[in-house]
């Protein structure tokens, strides 16, 4: 007769603040000197900051400029559209964090983070946009409340809400009818800061892909004019800098138009934009579809798939896969070459900052306005590094 036993899981040490401290930073003489070294450096450091930021900096240049660096010389009396997308970005960002995150045990830090917008009112703009701002978290935490209380009714309907916002958002921006109109359309001279970066980088994410991976798979094929024609196109573009694209892109591409054919520079810049990004995408792709062992494809060939649906059924989603942070990395320095587009007289973001710099009430404030700037773009940068990594721990990247 056999003897059935039930074994204990292995004892986990949970040591307090202390107990960390000691173990990871205090553990040696040299740990402890060194840390101490450290400790002191970022006190100095600190001190500086934060007596410039509460003390010495003049925040006043932000206020008074905040509409031209958020959405440039947009109409004022439509900028109700701009605020109409953000509720509905607002809302869906909510509902998703609902639907992926119900039983999570950290509920109050996304609370917080929803509420976050909140914060952002605290600060001496007018009542109005205090009003709007706050009414950003107001319908996060509506879209994730309904999201956590009824997931299953939910989750359709917001995948299809992130298929189609982009094509609203662009709709919202750009506008439909005449002069006059609620819908008038608003021409792209006039789009400009966070807007006119947003709407670069996310153009340049949603055509590179799809591009790139054809690149990738192109320069893989048996057919010899499609082999050579990938591999041309990657090792040219990748040979040249992006600032080189752009210039091409508005100086030179309209002396190779028709007579009378104009393209709009907005546009030209989001198609120099897609190019480049595509040709780096493709490599990386591609070093993701080399990973994928070979017993992979004999299995598909197995099973009497197809080249075709061995490829975009077992092998590309295994491939970008593996390449999550990749490209992720990729599209975060996307968001930050957008900024390029101030040498060749588009508005984004930099463009912005250098319009206040010139204004005569705001000369030598300089460290105010680019201290800012990138603070927005460092917060965007890591809302999209931190959806990559529950991304790669939603998909088990680098697990067996």
């Amino acid at each position: 007769m056999t003897e059935i036993t039930s074994s204990l899981p292995p004892l986990i040490e949970r040591p307090g603040p202390l107990g960390w401290m000691r173990r990871n930073l205090f553990s040696t003489w040299g740990n402890s000197l060194l840390s101490l070294a450290s400790a002191a450096f970022l006190i100095w450091v600190l001190k500086g900051l934060l007596a410039w930021v509460f003390s010495a900096a003049e925040w006043g240049v932000i206020l008074v400029n905040m509409r031209l660096i958020m959405v440039g010389q947009f109409p004022v009396a439509l900028v109700w559209r701009i605020w109409a997308a953000m509720y509905f970005l607002a809302f869906l960002i909510g509902n998703t964090a609902g639907l992926r995150m119900q039983k999570t045990r950290r509920k109050g830090v996304i609370v917080g983070l929803l509420l976050s917008p909140v914060v952002f009112a605290l600060f001496s703009f007018s009542l109005p946009a205090r009003l709007a701002i706050a009414g950003l978290s107001l319908i996060a935490l509506a879209g994730w409340w309904l999201g956590s209380r009824w997931p299953k009714a939910f989750r359709r309907p917001v995948l299809t809400g992130w298929i189609i916002y982009f094509p609203i958002f662009m709709l919202l921006v750009r506008g439909t009818a005449g002069e006059g109109s609620p819908m008038e359309i608003v021409t792209s001279n006039l789009w400009g800061g966070l807007l006119l970066t947003f709407m670069l980088t996310v153009v340049g994410i949603v055509f590179s892909f799809p591009l790139g991976v054809f690149l990738a798979l192109g320069r893989r094929s048996q057919l010899p004019i499609v082999r050579w024609f990938s591999v041309g196109y990657i090792e040219l573009v990748r040979g040249v800098p992006l600032i080189t694209i752009l210039f091409m892109a508005q100086l030179m591409l309209p002396l190779f138009l028709p007579q009378g054919v104009t393209i709009d520079r907005v546009i030209r810049a989001m198609v120099g934009i897609t190019l480049f990004s595509a040709a780096y995408l493709a490599e990386n792709v591609r070093g993701g579809l080399q990973a994928i062992p070979k017993g992979q494809f004999e299995a598909a060939h197995a099973l009497g798939l197809s080249g075709f649906q061995s490829m975009f059924y077992i092998i590309l989603p295994q491939a970008l896969r593996l390449v999550i942070p990749i490209l992720v990395g990729q599209f975060i320095a996307l968001f930050k070459d957008t900024s390029l587009v101030a040498i060749v007289g588009l508005f984004d973001l930099l463009g912005i900052a250098k319009t206040v710099l010139a204004q005569p009430d705001f000369l030598g404030l300089q460290r105010e306005v680019y201290a800012f700037i990138s603070l927005i773009y460092w917060v965007l940068s890591y809302a999209m590094s931190y959806i990559s990594q529950r991304l790669e721990v939603a998909l088990g990247v680098g697990e067996r």
